[in-house]
């Protein structure tokens, strides 16, 4: 999973082609951290969409500014723009599964 930060973020994913699933996470956050080795699974077997990682503990102004209010979270993006997210008690395999397949 690329690892993103306030200084890349734009790059990464605002100015990325086709699909971007970010998960928003922090340190302090057991759910997310539990969920981790899902999303890493997931990346395996959907190629075609870049997977990153974002700690809002380091970019909180900038989980905020993407409307992340709480955690855990992920969000779907294509083209820059913002699609789908999936958080609190949806966020699980099956859920992110679900989203990414529906905007494949």
């Amino acid at each position: 999973m690329f690892v993103l930060d306030k200084d890349n973020f734009d790059k990464e994913v605002f100015e990325a082609k086709g699909l971007v699933l970010v998960d928003y996470w922090s340190d302090g956050c057991e759910p997310c951290k539990a969920l981790m080795p899902d999303v890493e699974e997931l990346e395996s077997v959907y190629t075609d969409v870049k997977f990153c990682k974002l700690n809002t503990a380091s970019a909180r102004r900038l989980a905020i500014k993407q409307k992340v209010m709480g955690l855990p979270n992920i969000s779907l993006y294509k083209d820059g723009e913002k699609l789908d997210e999936v958080t609190k008690e949806n966020a699980n395999k099956e859920g992110i599964e679900e989203m990414i397949k529906k905007h494949l």
